[in-house]
């Protein structure tokens, strides 16, 4: 190719040309470069042909044959060719290579979609056919108790936190307490004062408690049962129509006279009014032993606050029934807390529809519990007593009746008199209008040795005649217009020799119909 003719021309109708012979590189290239790099090209026109100085880029090349074009591009270094084939195999390949990484991702996608699918789908078959599995199969699961999982039995308190815990001895906390979880208390609707036996496991390592694992009965009952039974609050309190008699034997000649003059029926709120050494322990001990003996059936609960030692060893070895106690020696907080424990344990067999009968000494001394630990009211009555400290021994007094639905609390609580206290009285006062009940023991009957020393002009219970047949109901009035003229130590000295001569209560019934009290 003509240098100077390529000189005349300008740079971007060399690039043309350049282009034209698919020179690489061109468009980078300058005049001088390209001028070069077409005059090493050779001669792409035809002799006798000349360009003109004028002919442009486009014009040379709609001059330049089509088979002349078709050998320079043959003509090109092999080294040019090498290359861009490499370049479109590497360009084949990494199209190759995304689309397969694009599939494979897709497709681990998609499997990952399937098995979460799979994954709800059992897990929703599992829920369903744990719903409908029954309790038989849960507990065939569960295998009984072994070592490593015992089966204990205890009193449930649940603390502020929905969490509870199974208490053992005295109601009271202890290290072989046993957690229960919330969502164990919501299934089985379990409340403070239920008994529960179960399934337990050991504590594993960084826990002080073990934990309970399947609840086999609530409070004697199926777990079922606790679901459906209702609240104690909802239950309709009537007057104590069912008698609890005492009488025993001939020889008990402090329950036979009880079950004359003041007659005990099931749901009764009961006071025992007693100076100190009048006999109220001992007499306890008996109205426990006679109920124990003549009516297995009910639920017995002695509940000793405040009280003596050697009292409590005493009455544990006399009776076979529950004794809860609290000693003079502990804080007030205990005397509180058994106290509360053993009341919400009533409540819950009185839901179950059962009798429950508890054996209280003293309520005075609870009272004084009550007044040390709430929080001062600002207003004190005679004696120290602050009136806030009363609410709570009223609730615990108060929760005594006999339901229409089923079931019954009978409370029969000594009060003290006669101490020297002032507070002692203004306590007994408080409660004297809220019994249905009173049974009082006279001192000086007891210094004379008068056993029992029951003051029978001031003892009585309230409806009696719901309890009473009718000949009892008139040998009782016959007694009493008898004993308005005569002094109490005379009267209860004739009534106890006239019961030690019969056999039993209705040989004296019948023995008073026929002959009156002399005045």
């Amino acid at each position: 190719m003509e240098i100077e003719v390529l000189k005349n021309k300008k740079v971007s109708e060399l690039r043309e040309i350049a282009k034209t012979f698919q020179l690489e590189g061109f468009d980078k290239m300058k005049k001088a470069e390209l001028i070069e790099a077409l005059t090493r090209s050779g001669p792409t026109v035809p002799q006798g042909e000349m360009l003109s100085e004028n002919k442009t880029g486009t014009e040379y090349k709609e001059a330049v044959p089509a088979e002349k074009a078709t050998k320079e591009r043959e003509s090109r270094p092999e080294k040019t060719k090498k290359f861009e084939k490499e370049k479109k195999e590497a360009t084949d390949i990494k199209e190759t290579r995304e689309v397969r990484e694009a599939e494979t991702v897709k497709k681990e996608v998609k499997e990952a979609e399937t098995v979460k699918k799979e994954v709800k789908e059992a897990e929703t078959v599992k829920e369903e056919a744990a719903e409908k599995e029954s309790p038989s199969a849960q507990e065939k699961k569960i295998q009984g108790p072994r070592e490593d999982r015992p089966e204990v039995e205890g009193i449930l308190e649940i603390a502020e936190g929905g969490f509870g815990f199974l208490r053992f001895h005295n109601f009271l906390t202890s290290d072989k307490d046993i957690y229960v979880s919330p969502s164990q208390i919501r299934r089985f609707n379990l409340k403070t004062g239920d008994k529960i036996k179960g399934i337990t496991r050991r504590p594993n390592e960084g826990e002080k408690f073990g934990a309970l694992l399947y609840v086999n009965t609530v409070n004697g009952d199926e777990p079922g049962v606790a679901i459906r039974r209702p609240d104690f609050d909802d239950l309709t309190p009537i007057f104590p129509n069912q008698r609890i008699s005492l009488e025993s034997g001939a020889t008990e000649l402090s329950m036979r006279l009880i079950d004359i003059v003041a007659p005990i029926g099931k749901g009764q709120r009961g006071l025992i009014v007693a100076p100190p050494k009048a006999g109220k322990t001992v007499l306890l001990k008996k109205v426990a032993n006679s109920i124990e003996k003549i009516y297995p059936e009910i639920e017995m609960i002695v509940l000793l606050v405040d009280e003596r030692p050697e009292e409590v060893t005493d009455m544990q070895r006399s009776i076979g029934g529950e004794v809860i106690y609290s000693t003079f020696d502990e804080l007030p907080q205990n005397h509180v807390k058994v106290a509360e424990m053993v009341l919400a344990r009533a409540q819950r067999l009185v839901e179950h529809g059962k009798d429950v009968v508890i054996l209280l000494d003293s309520i005075t001394r609870l009272a004084r519990a009550y007044n040390l630990v709430i929080p001062p009211t600002g207003r004190t009555l005679s004696g120290g007593l602050d009136p806030g400290a009363l609410h709570k021994p009223k609730k615990f007094f108060g929760a005594a009746r006999k339901m229409e639905e089923g079931g019954s609390i009978t409370i029969l609580a000594t009060a003290l008199v006669e101490t020297g206290s002032r507070m002692d009285d203004v306590i007994f006062e408080e409660f004297k209008g809220t019994g249905n009940m009173e049974l009082h023991l006279d001192r000086k009957l007891s210094e004379k040795r008068i056993f029992p020393a029951i003051n029978l002009n001031k003892s009585g219970t309230r409806r009696e005649d719901l309890l009473m047949s009718q000949d009892e109901l008139e040998a009782i009035w016959t007694m009493r217009r008898a004993m308005a003229n005569i002094g109490t130590q005379e009267v209860t000295e004739n009534i106890i020799d006239q019961l030690a001569h019969t056999k039993n209560n209705a040989d004296f019934i019948q023995i008073i119909k026929k002959t009156k009290l002399e005045s």
